[in-house]
């Protein structure tokens, strides 16, 4: 299998190049450019879709995208009279009704063509020509427009991101990307701090109705932060785009008592944009499993332990956000938004455990009851300046962001022993509390300059400050069976307190000749990881024990991309990335809430070193968007979790450790296709290899092997203002460091009803529909096998209501060009 991989990356890429060749059109001499443009701020509009429309036959001729300084090029055009159209998210599509290719006139300019922002909803525009594309290609990253997507309704963050291609969602809300754990995740551009930065709890307190779009960088240039082994995740959280006064509402209800409400409200003229947002969510998830596990070779007594958990979560949470963008100049914008997040959680688990001897006669029998009760809240607050010059793409940008929050967490135990060596007994429930308290605050300083050199080049420069406090104390007693009072536990009473701050500059130089371009980038990064761990000892005394991690490292970034005739494109690109330790990884506290297997942090651990080496190609037909990459990483110090052998009592504790090295490769492809005007689907599919290297300090051998993943999503527009959604996923077998993860998929399915007035919707969705999503794995060490299986939530039915109003009442009054008053808008003339 090992070698297999590089045979289906060939073939595939010969695949690929042989389709291209059979679907490329006869070229002719016909040509068509523009410059797409924000008709309020002059702003270029990247990655904006156009098609020209035979007049006579109605056929799709042909279709692009401008590039990333909103240009457009369509080539290769035959001589007839077409309809020009050209559409972006969140605005008008604008039509040109009659252009005309003739040998006289081979070429057509169209100047700058400035689009109006959406007067009505977005369905307006897919009533008229067709669904919006879900799915647009930048040059370094891939955004993924997700505001409609059904199947997520009523879900939260971490349930809408299972529906992006290449990414992953594990049981404990952990994400991936293309297989690889270790991504970072941002919102809005910034690391947030809601539950302390725990990326799981951030996901599951943000309701997906308030989300825009997803933006996936895989291989992201030195402008970017380095942080992130697979690369970064960046959430966008919707804000206003419309002039006037606009607003919407919306209210779901689920079965499993789940219930979300969301409403925003937006103002804007020539001189401010006002807008904010507020949504709870309320979520209830059941789900159990089982742990079984094997004890080999054991000199001790316990030779099988069988655990079946059944327990349910809540998860209650406020999000708040408001800002102002007031326009100094046409060229300066002054922006100033804050927002506040509040959430409660509260999480039971009741726990039925066997332990048994070798002829699996019982030992020890005992039920556990694990209630935690969480809380905690956080705000933060953005200052950013915009400024443009008189030279066209000349920028400044500057962002001063500050951050705060808390979080608290109570925990009890209450085990009951009710059986030992076959034996009733009758003692008193064992009951042990922890109180954990978590305080956090963000500083980021960051200024990004943009110089255009040439015709075609530019500079980016820009500098980067992140400073980051955590402070962490957790307080446990337990219950004497004997006195019934609570003492000091102190092998689980610690403080933990860090200082991570990271300070960067880069440069970044760009510049295209004919239709090859290159990138060229450096990152220059300090970091210093800073800790404090402060442990009791049996008298109550604190003693600190300081630890340091620091390193100044170097992140080269290169990008070269080449255009061919019939829309393609090739880029190679290679870039250095960083993966830091982070909030859990690194905070030794113990969590014994599964009484056979702990877990802990390592204040010690190493940040991983990743080099990153990506191939793609990307085509475009009149109705198919397809890009394929071919991608190497190779990760050093790479961090994996280890199992320790067990003790006395069959207790395991799982610690992350810096390994030797993990070489990682893989294809990947993702298309769009559009067979009908009320139909398209996108699917996506990574094939992938891994390879750790054995580490006998941990009795870790060499481990490898291959792996894929897939998802489709189907939508329709039916008659009637109806719109369906399916969406499926699959999750083949992979390795890890100790054994490997079994497979899994579901099916998710959505439907929505567009009443007569275009303001109003209703929504059913169904997550999970047949009860698949099951997360499983074999873990093996040299004396034990686990068998893990965990179900959280099932099959999850919601309903939700959506109301949009708003008057669009300003506009700006500006001289339009001959060819630009040949432009007209689609919701104007319908």
């Amino acid at each position: 299998m090992n070698n297999c991989l590089p045979k289906v990356l060939l073939l595939a890429m010969m695949i690929g190049f042989t389709t291209v060749k059979l679907h490329a059109q006869t070229s002719s001499s016909g040509k068509i450019t523009a410059k797409v443009t924000d008709a309020q701020n002059n702003e270029t509009i990247p990655f904006a879709t156009a098609i020209i429309i035979d007049r006579k036959t109605k056929a799709v001729i042909k279709g692009v995208q401008t590039d990333a300084d909103g240009n457009l090029v369509m080539t290769g055009l035959p001589k007839g009279v077409f309809t020009f159209r050209v559409s972006y998210v969140g605005y008008q599509t604008m039509v040109r009704d009659s252009l005309s290719i003739t040998d006289a006139q081979p070429e057509v300019s169209l100047g700058a063509i400035k689009m109006k922002t959406a007067k009505g909803t977005v369905l307006n525009e897919v009533e008229i020509t067709r669904q919006k594309s879900t799915m647009q290609l930048g040059i370094d990253k891939k955004v993924f427009s997700v505001d409609q997507s059904l199947v997520s309704e009523g879900g939260s963050a971490s349930d809408l991101l299972q529906n992006v291609p290449s990414v992953q969602t594990d049981i404990e809300g952990n994400v991936s990307l293309r297989g690889s754990s270790g991504v970072r995740v941002l919102i809005d551009g910034k690391p947030s701090l809601i539950a302390g930065g725990n990326v799981a709890q951030i996901l599951q307190s943000i309701p997906a109705s308030s989300i825009e779009s997803v933006e996936l960088i895989t291989n992201p240039s030195a402008k970017y932060d380095a942080e992130g082994q697979s690369g970064i995740i960046n959430i966008v959280l919707k804000k206003n785009k419309k002039l006037g006064l606009n607003g919407s509402v919306a209210l779901t209800a689920g079965n499993q008592d789940n219930y979300n409400a969301s409403t925003n409200l937006s103002f804007q003229n020539s001189k401010v944009n006002l807008y904010g947002n507020y949504s709870y969510r309320y979520g209830n998830r059941n789900g159990g499993g089982y742990s079984n596990i094997t004890y080999l070779n054991s000199q001790f007594p316990t030779a099988y332990a069988n655990q079946l958990t059944d327990g349910s979560s809540l998860d209650k949470g406020h999000n708040a956000k408001a800002g102002i963008d007031y326009y100094l100049t046409q060229s300066s914008v002054l922006s100033f938004s804050g927002g506040f997040n509040i959430r409660d959680n509260d999480r039971n688990e009741l726990l039925n455990i066997d332990q048994l001897d070798k002829l699996r006669n019982p030992l020890q029998l005992s039920r556990r009851d694990n209630d935690n009760s969480g809380t905690g809240g956080s705000y933060d607050l953005n200052l950013d300046f915009n400024q443009k010059f008189k030279k066209p793409k000349e920028e400044l940008t500057f962002n001063f962001s500050f951050s705060e929050g808390d979080n608290d967490n109570y925990q009890i135990y209450d085990t009951d022993i009710y059986n030992i060596n076959g034996e009733a007994v009758s003692s008193y429930p064992s009951i042990q509390r922890t109180d954990g308290d978590g305080f956090n605050r963000n500083y980021n300083i960051q200024t990004d300059y943009t110089l255009p050199i040439g015709k075609m080049g530019k500079i980016e420069a820009g500098y980067r400050s992140q400073i980051r406090f955590s402070e962490n104390s957790t307080y446990a007693d337990q219950r004497d069976i004997l006195t019934g009072d609570f003492v000091t536990n102190f092998a689980l009473t610690n403080d933990f307190n860090n200082k991570d701050q990271v300070h960067a500059l880069y440069f970044n130089y760009q510049n295209q000749i004919g239709n090859f371009g290159y990138q060229a980038g450096l990152r220059a990064e300090d970091a210093l990881l800073t800790t404090s761990l402060g442990m009791y000892n049996t008298s109550g005394g604190l003693n600190y024990t300081p630890g340091k991690v620091a390193y100044t490292r170097l992140y080269p970034s290169a990008f070269l991309t080449q255009k061919f005739a019939g829309e393609q494109q090739v880029q190679l690109s290679y870039s250095r990335r960083v993966n830091r330790p982070r909030g859990w990884d690194t905070n030794p506290f113990l969590d014994v809430s599964d009484p056979l297997n702990y877990r802990r942090g390592n204040p010690n651990l190493q940040p991983e070193d990743v080099h990153a080496f990506e191939l793609s190609y990307s085509k475009f037909w009149k109705a198919v968007t397809f890009t394929s990459s071919a991608y190497l990483r190779q990760t050093n110090d790479v961090i994996q979790r280890i199992r320790t052998e067990p003790d006395e009592n069959g207790i395991t504790i799982t610690t992350p450790q810096n390994l030797t090295r993990n070489i990682s490769s893989g294809l990947e492809l993702i298309g769009r296709v559009d067979p009908t005007k009320s139909w398209n689907f996108t699917g996506n599919v990574n094939l992938y290899q891994s390879k750790i290297e054995g580490v006998p300090a941990f009795g870790i051998v060499e481990n490898s092997g291959f792996s894929w993943n897939a998802n489709l999503t189907n939508n329709f527009v039916l008659p009637y203002g109806v719109t369906l959604q399916i969406k499926g996923d699959y999750r083949a077998p992979e390795v890890m460091a100790q054994g490997k993860r079994n497979a899994m998929y579901a099916v998710d399915a959505g439907a929505k009803y567009d009443f007569k007035n275009k303001k109003s919707s209703l929504s059913l969705n169904v997550r999970d529909v047949f009860n698949t999503r099951n997360w499983s794995m074999t873990t093996e060490a040299n004396n034990t096998i686990i068998d893990f299986k965990r179900r959280m939530q099932g099959t999850m039915a919601s309903l939700t209501y959506s109301y949009r109003f708003g008057k669009n009442d300003f506009s700006f009054k500006k001289s339009k060009k001959s060819d630009q008053q040949e432009m007209r808008s689609d919701e104007e003339s319908f």
